[in-house]
């Protein structure tokens, strides 16, 4: 039903691209992408959230920020973002789309997910628990039984 999955944050440098590889690496044959609202394009993952990720064995050497397009949100089958201001955002972006625009943390206790950039080393990981919990609850849901 959804194979092809977009998730969305602020500057694609810390959230967003984590939570990727994490959909990537525990959902197989599925499309996941990643962009941002305020994309700092061309930008690696920030140092301590790509440290933080490769610890789990996930891949974001890759990864370079990109700017969140209109053709992007149409051509998702499911957009996740990490507040609901972004999900605001996406719907006056393309209000077509805001139906299949959902918090990536809906399915924890306060859904939003708050962004790490900038902040202390303790901040990231609380974040990176934070999208660990959210990715596994969309993998119950998104995975055949």
């Amino acid at each position: 039903m959804f194979q092809r999955l977009l998730v969305v944050c602020t500057g694609n440098i810390c959230r967003s691209p984590v939570a990727e590889a994490m959909l990537k690496a525990s959902l197989p044959g599925k499309e996941v992408a990643s962009a941002g609202l305020s994309a700092l394009v061309g930008q690696a993952v920030e140092p301590t959230a790509q440290a933080l990720a490769e610890a789990d064995g996930l891949h974001v050497q890759d990864h370079q920020a990109r700017q969140l397009t209109l053709e992007m949100l149409q051509n998702a089958d499911l957009i996740l973002v990490m507040t609901e201001g972004q999900r605001r955002a996406i719907g006056e972006m393309s209000p077509a789309t805001l139906g299949k625009t959902m918090l990536i943390g809906r399915w924890l206790e306060g859904a939003e997910i708050p962004d790490p950039y900038r902040k202390s080393h303790a901040a990231f990981e609380h974040v990176h628990q934070l999208l660990q919990a959210a990715t596994d609850a969309w993998k119950e849901r998104l995975t055949p039984s």
